[in-house]
């Protein structure tokens, strides 16, 4: 029934994900948001009269529905941000999901990078990815791509064929499968590794899908590395996300005379990292400095705890940068009184720390 009304507010017309954790943060969950009064729902910023209506029309029921109908007949599963399991590196990027779509094992803490590329990759780029692709999963490291031909395929076998894990970000529903030649990788991707998606069962992958999927693939990882990337591509949208979310890029260097090429040659111009063997890539990684022979895999620190609505709005804010407590007020719809009281269950919970000056920041 939780799933239900979860779903429920996410298809009202005019909520999209910040006013979802807006109104979260007032009424403490999608129910209460749901069954709220007129009045109270316009007390919340962002939420107009349009938005009221939709809510108070009871239109969403169908949908919210159906989809529970269908979520129960697939393999898939409903994470929400308040979950322990919800990557928190995603409060990190400017729009995080309030939900995600799950099929198989998402874990929360691993340490992963990203590896994305042209879709019409030349056997180089293939042959560059698969091999960088195990290397890295050898090492512990987790890889995300986005499921599409070429590069990405190659990145997710290369970290399978290693033995390690592999998560698949969709511009479509995790119940679709695209491209059609990949169903054997999405059986294993979702045995071995995990699917993910923002979108709703049943959606098509349309063009305008890409982009907001490519902002999860930047935010569930550590690092995005381009391999063979045209001048204009969704790959440089990715790495243009990652800059924006605080993550390093890297780039692999391609013969001049491919098309392929510019836009990865272009990266290392503009300063993304020059990767011609895996150590350029583990030397940037946390905990990487602490490997030696009798230790070969990282050790992330773990980061799965769960938060309720009102921790998550002050998670989120501090995930992004340091605040002092008058800010984090500010910032959301929570009181002077409700904020002390989330820093302190979130310093309970080890997710936050505090600093001088009622400064706070997320925990490292």
């Amino acid at each position: 029934m939780e799933n239900f009304y979860w779903i429920g507010l996410k298809a009202v017309p005019g909520i999209g994900n910040v006013a979802f954790r807006r109104l979260l943060e007032r009424f403490d969950s999608p129910e209460m948001a749901l069954t709220a009064s007129a009045s109270a729902l316009s007390g919340v910023r962002g939420i107009h009269p349009g938005v009221i209506e939709g809510i108070r029309s009871g239109e969403w029921r169908r949908f919210a529905e159906d989809e529970c109908r269908r979520l129960e007949a697939s393999d898939a599963r409903l994470v929400t941000y308040i979950s322990h399991d919800y990557p928190k590196s995603l409060f990190e990027i400017p729009d995080p999901p309030p939900f995600l779509y799950i099929k198989g094992e998402l874990r929360s803490h691993e340490l992963s990078i990203a590896i994305v590329g042209s879709r019409r990759a030349t056997s180089y780029g293939l042959l560059t990815t698969g091999k960088l692709s195990e290397a890295l999963a050898t090492h512990g490291v987790c890889i995300v791509s986005g499921m599409a031909r070429g590069v990405d395929t190659a990145a997710h076998k290369g970290a399978l064929h290693a033995g390690g894990r592999s998560i698949g970000v969709l511009g479509c529903g995790v119940d679709g499968i695209y491209p059609p030649e990949n169903q054997a990788l999405f059986k294993q991707m979702s045995d071995k590794g995990c699917l993910v998606s923002e979108f709703p069962l049943g959606t098509q992958p349309l063009a305008e899908n890409f982009p907001r999927r490519n902002r999860i693939i930047s935010g569930l990882s550590s690092g995005v590395l381009v391999v063979e990337a045209a001048e204009k591509s969704g790959s440089l949208i990715t790495a243009q996300y990652a800059l924006e979310h605080g993550r390093d890029v890297f780039a692999v260097p391609g013969n001049i005379s491919f098309a392929t090429s510019r836009g990865c040659n272009r990266l290392i111009k503009q300063g993304a990292k020059l990767v011609d063997c895996v150590e350029d890539i583990l030397e940037e990684l946390p905990g990487y400095a602490r490997l030696s022979a009798d230790a070969p895999l990282f050790q992330p620190s773990p980061r799965t705890f769960a938060l309720t609505p009102k921790e998550a709005a002050i998670y989120e804010l501090l995930a992004r940068s340091p605040l002092h407590i008058d800010d984090i007020i500010s910032q959301t719809e929570l009181t002077a009184g409700e904020v002390s009281s989330m820093l302190l269950h979130l310093e309970l919970k080890g997710a936050v720390t505090p600093l001088p000056g009622t400064h706070y920041a997320v925990a490292g």
